[in-house]
């Protein structure tokens, strides 16, 4: 991984430097369980989401998605008609996020390779 040298001159806790920015979109421990379960399934319903990821609060993840869509990672489509139905999915911007995550997730698997390899 290559940066330049105005990333690697910012300390990681500077709202400068960019890892830090793109850790507050995606930090805490719900985004990225959100995120991977839009990824599998496209679009999805809230209730659909609390089901796939294991242990959020309806609280936690109402908070995360109102924060996923205002850093514009996740879409929010609202259809007028009763009852009220809402879908969520990845905008672009998430979408671009994949190969990050799947690069995350190799880069797990090699670890637990190694850990099981022990």
């Amino acid at each position: 991984m290559t940066c330049n040298i105005e990333e690697l001159d910012q300390h990681p806790y500077s709202p400068h430097c960019p890892m830090q920015y793109a850790l507050n979109l995606v930090g805490g421990k719900w985004k990225i369980p959100i995120l991977w379960e839009l990824n599998r399934n496209e679009t999805m319903r809230f209730s659909e989401l609390k089901r796939a990821v294991n242990g959020i609060t309806n609280t936690m993840l109402s908070a995360s998605l109102q924060e996923l869509q205002s850093d514009r990672l996740v879409q929010r489509v609202q259809y007028n008609e009763m009852p009220l139905r809402v879908e969520y999915s990845l905008s672009d911007v998430g979408k671009s996020f994949l190969p990050v995550l799947l690069e995350l997730s190799r880069w797990g698997m090699e670890q637990m390779r190694l850990q099981k390899a022990k």
